[in-house]
């Protein structure tokens, strides 16, 4: 490491209304190193973050770069400094092409459409990202539009580029890229900061560690000095236990659901499958495999092609045209997209859970009382142990794990019969990770039928009883919980 960090913060404190997002932290970034952020939902790591990319101004404290106290008061001022932000939620705007969102806010007077999609796509093909710069960002998978914002930041020159949970919607071989590709920045000389709750990500990739608890700076040194017991104990003050939860080897003989070679578009293709009450159906593959497009199609989210399959519930063939036909047959969905299809950001925690239980009674939810709502929602919200000030705080502030903790309460305040959840630990801290994987092993074990998308390979073979594999739309390949590993799955998905 060079003599002087690039950035460096001295004291540094936010508060929002008297209470401290991030209190006194001293922190330090030098040219060229790869820096982890660790700790629990609402630690802090976020706020520090936007403090560095002009998004937020401090309360108190100091913020030099180079050597130079500076006032960055809007994310343009720190894109001039040389510092670009990648967020766990994508800044894109979705009405405009990937190409245009690469250079928004450094348009010349006079531009060329055909420059800058082409600037676009040599960058893009320099980072081996398979993103089409004429595509508009809205059409584009949580993955792309993340590819896409590092792009960006690697467009724009960036010195130091912070990456807000880069890999939680990547799956294994893309997470890998990524870390290559940091890797190569790093040789250039750009520094990086990145958050994340896998913390073998942390310890593998960075060069030093820092942990934070309760909006404090607690611990900063070399990656190589940590472990990943000790990082809990820094990040929770106590060990806690993540380990799997039993897998149940018992189920039922008759499928509470079953589809049936269904077809949607060129992105679900013959896709047939069961679903067994008191089991964890596991749905691995890589992203654009079909498999999120299928959960919509079975809550009539998006409309199958005419004729295109068939859907049993309980054994009764259902084909639902709206989610809340769905909803109110029992069938919970928890999106990828929290921000996209979970929530509704200036609602308030209460209401946003209350919601969720009052859509189990569908027409006669305006006769269920609001007393019973609000401490359905409270219980949830303690049983979830969503970080809140107050009920009636807006999830819009909530910090992105309990953003999603709110999300997966809505969705199980309604019990149930089948619940989908797709990507449920994304953005999730390691305690809540342990807290949410038993609360759908439980979920199973009530005799519900659970379907399990993620990306994440050790946690389908940690939950699944069964797991399947997709591939290019239809189900390639199905284990046992005995018979499946990593490279079985990642081989049935890639061959």
């Amino acid at each position: 490491m060079t003599a002087q960090p690039i950035i460096r913060l001295t004291g540094v404190t936010k508060r929002y209304g008297g209470i401290a997002a991030l209190e006194a932290a001293d922190f330090d970034l030098y040219p060229g190193e790869i820096h982890a952020l660790a700790g629990e939902n609402g630690a802090g790591k976020s706020t520090l973050c936007k403090l560095i990319a002009g998004v937020i101004l401090p309360s108190e404290g100091r913020l030099e770069i180079d050597g130079q106290p500076v006032t960055l008061t809007a994310p343009k001022d720190a894109t001039k400094a040389g510092i670009a932000m990648v967020y766990q939620e994508t800044s894109l705007v979705p009405q405009l092409t990937v190409a245009q969102n690469m250079v928004l806010g450094r348009e010349g007077v006079f531009n060329s459409v055909r420059k800058v999609r082409n600037a676009a796509r040599q960058v893009l093909q320099r980072l081996n990202f398979n993103v089409d710069p004429s595509q508009l960002a809205g059409s584009l998978s949580a993955a792309k539009r993340q590819m896409v914002e590092i792009a960006r930041a690697v467009l724009n020159d960036a010195r130091v580029i912070i990456l807000d949970e880069p890999t939680a919607s990547l799956t294994p071989e893309e997470t890998a890229h990524l870390f290559d590709l940091m890797k190569a920045l790093q040789k250039r000389g750009v520094a990086m900061i990145f958050i994340s709750h896998a913390l073998e990500e942390a310890l593998t990739h960075a060069d030093r560690i820092s942990v934070l608890r309760n909006g404090r700076l607690v611990t900063t040194g070399p990656a190589a000095g940590y472990d990943r017991g000790s990082l809990i104990r820094h990040m929770v003050g106590e060990d806690v236990a993540t380990g799997a939860a039993k897998p149940n080897l018992r189920r039922s003989a008759v499928p509470i659901l079953r589809v049936e070679n269904i077809r949607m578009g060129s992105m679900v293709n013959n896709m047939s499958f069961s679903v067994f009450p008191g089991e964890i159906t596991g749905l691995a593959g890589l992203i654009g495999s079909g498999r999120s497009e299928v959960a919509r199609v079975i809550m009539g989210h998006t409309k199958r092609n005419f004729g295109g399959g068939r859907i049993w519930l309980e054994g009764r063939e259902v084909r639902y045209t709206l989610p809340a036909q769905a909803v109110r047959d029992g069938i919970a969905y928890v999106s990828e997209d929290r921000k996209l299809d979970g929530m509704f950001d200036t609602m308030s925690v209460a209401d946003t859970i209350g919601l969720g239980w009052m859509a189990k009674f569908g027409r006669r939810a305006v006769l269920a009382p609001l007393a019973r709502m609000r401490a359905e929602a409270k219980a949830w919200s303690d049983r979830l142990s969503i970080r809140r000030i107050g009920e009636d705080q807006s999830v819009i502030h909530l910090s992105g794990g309990n953003q999603q903790k709110v999300v997966i309460a809505k969705a199980l305040a309604r019990t149930p019969k089948v619940v989908i959840f797709d990507e449920p630990t994304r953005g999730v801290d390691v305690g809540a990770i342990a807290e949410i994987r038993q609360i759908i092993r439980s979920f199973a074990e009530s005799g519900a039928g659970v379907v399990l998308i993620s990306s994440y390979l050790p946690e389908i073979l940690d939950l699944s009883d069964r797991i399947l594999v997709a591939k290019s739309g239809t189900i390639a390949a199905e284990f046992t919980r005995a018979e499946a590993t990593a490279e079985k799955i990642l081989h049935a998905a890639i061959h």
